[in-house]
């Protein structure tokens, strides 16, 4: 007995209620692209910029979705409309709407960023029955929802290390934070009142600066 394909689906999220919108035929293939914004600090001395981590940034999902309708002789773009309607802004929520696309093991949650739409086949009237769009959706996360997604460290958690010849706070900032600018941190935790007098060998804590 063969199982029946199962068709990706989109599911249009407005408030309490979901609308469906099957798509004609399952996209080839389809990517996830996923990136991390950061900001280059240059430090006297060093040959190389320090990076410091600023936002992660939201992944998009892209892919060409198919639609054919040659055999009923109707107009494509009655399929075509309720992907490119995404793009619309909703008269309630002032924005376009949250919406989900549902395949398989891939569940992505975000909002149509992008259509491109390509027709290439034509009724004798001109009426388009073939069509490919190019779609991009980005994720879109509440703050809630990601604050559940970072991992938390134990609020009783002290770190050490020990200081190195040579070694400035600086140094150590850049290395524990990305950000040299918080060695005032790092001296007001262990008392330092003069950083340029480091003494090799000394054992410091490195405060957690965030909860």
């Amino acid at each position: 007995m063969e199982m029946a394909l199962e068709k990706a689906t989109i599911f249009i999220l407005r408030g309490s209620k979901e609308e469906r919108v099957e798509v004609l035929f399952n996209p080839s293939e389809y990517a996830l692209d996923s990136g991390n914004q950061y900001a280059w600090k240059t430090i006297p001395g060093l040959s190389q910029p320090i990076a410091q981590f600023v936002s992660g940034e939201a992944t998009t999902l892209t892919m060409d979705l198919f639609f054919d309708t040659t055999e009923q002789r109707k107009d494509v773009r009655d399929h075509t409309k309720k992907i490119v309607g995404l793009l619309d802004v909703d008269k309630d929520l002032h924005a376009p709407p949250l919406c989900k696309f549902v395949w398989g093991s891939l569940t992505f949650k975000g909002i149509v960023e992008r259509v491109s739409q390509k027709y290439t086949m034509f009724m004798e009237s001109g009426v388009p029955v073939r069509a490919t769009l190019s779609v991009t959706f980005k994720a879109v996360q509440s703050i809630s929802e990601q604050f559940k997604n970072i991992p938390r460290q134990s609020a009783d958690r002290t770190k050490q290390r020990t200081i190195r010849q040579g070694e400035q706070l600086w140094h150590i900032a850049a290395e524990e934070y990305e950000d040299p600018g918080l060695w005032r941190e790092i001296a007001k935790a262990n008392g330092i009142e003069n950083p340029k007098k480091l003494e090799p060998g000394t054992v410091i804590k490195i405060p957690r600066l965030y909860g």
